[in-house]
């Protein structure tokens, strides 16, 4: 599978909710009359998405971004079928999502969130979920890539470490290194990716960030952005706001165009005093 991503006009609205006792169940408006969705977004006529056009080609680093409640968290989650497009189609490789097994559709997809998810389990057994069946040197190979290894190999039980409910007993960098290495071990051709980097220490940040270029070569990504310094050398940026794609290009190109982007990257600048702000694209996601 060589990783294309399309979504032709795509548009999505989150289901009604349905009432759990004989009492009506009241719509959700802002002050605006604005629908207010499952997550946020506001888009008017309980729309989360609408008319949604992109494509990422194989190999690519696609960049989301755009204000809080714009639609990336929900546009990501319609890839791997977390939830059914209403209108339109999302494809990989020329393929209605639809049409793929789930199994099929799960080797397809790789995502780390912003909260990874980890079982009641051992820590090889949680980096295995990925790939059951993996032997003791697959699932190594991916610690050291994520590079978790030599952390796991100072706890006193090393792999055999339990990582509690909800890796309650890991600390977030430790967890999304171990979401790092799931996705090196189950190696798919497609990765999305919501990076979570901001609340961890410099040097945390830095060995997940090493991990995420790691894992983002060679396949085709959609990272959902938050501090624009980490996609400046993105292969295309996508801006988005109120559900739409409001404009689309690279970093240079957006700024140039004096939109959106710019004004994010505008406001982020300011407010962090980033001194790499004018110079040329560089990432720790592509470099």
């Amino acid at each position: 599978m060589a990783g294309r991503v399309e979504l032709d006009h795509v548009s999505f609205r989150y289901p009604e909710p349905r009432p759990l006792s004989g009492a009506p169940v009241q719509d959700r408006f802002g002050d605006s009359g604005v629908r207010i969705e499952h997550d946020g977004t506001g888009v008017g006529d309980g729309w989360a998405l609408r008319d949604v056009c992109l494509t990422v080609e194989p190999g690519q680093l696609a960049a989301l971004v755009g204000p809080s409640g714009s639609g990336k968290t929900t546009l990501t989650y319609l890839v791997p079928r977390f939830h059914e497009v209403t209108e339109g189609a999302v494809r990989i490789d020329g393929v209605d999502v639809r049409d793929l097994t789930a199994s099929s559709l799960a080797d397809a997809v790789g995502m780390v969130t912003q909260e990874p998810y980890l079982f009641h389990g051992t820590i090889r057994d949680n980096i295995a979920y990925a790939k059951p069946g993996a032997t003791a040197e697959e699932i190594e190979q991916a610690a050291r890539g994520a590079n978790i290894h030599d952390r796991i190999m100072s706890f006193p039980d090393g792999y055999e470490t339990i990582t509690g409910e909800r890796g309650y007993r890991l600390s977030g960098g430790e967890k999304q290194r171990l979401a790092i290495a799931r996705v090196l071990l189950k190696n798919p051709p497609v990765l999305i990716l919501d990076e979570a980097t901001s609340a961890l220490d410099s040097e945390t940040e830095r060995l997940v960030q090493e991990a995420l270029e790691r894992a983002t070569r060679d396949r085709t990504t959609i990272a959902i952005a938050h501090r624009l310094s980490t996609i400046r050398a993105a292969d295309v940026i996508y801006g988005m706001s109120g559900g739409r794609v409001v404009e689309r290009g690279t970093h240079t190109e957006l700024l140039a165009a004096g939109g959106l982007y710019a004004r994010l990257h505008a406001e982020q600048v300011g407010r962090l005093g980033d001194p790499g702000g004018s110079e040329e694209p560089r990432s720790p996601l592509r470099v």
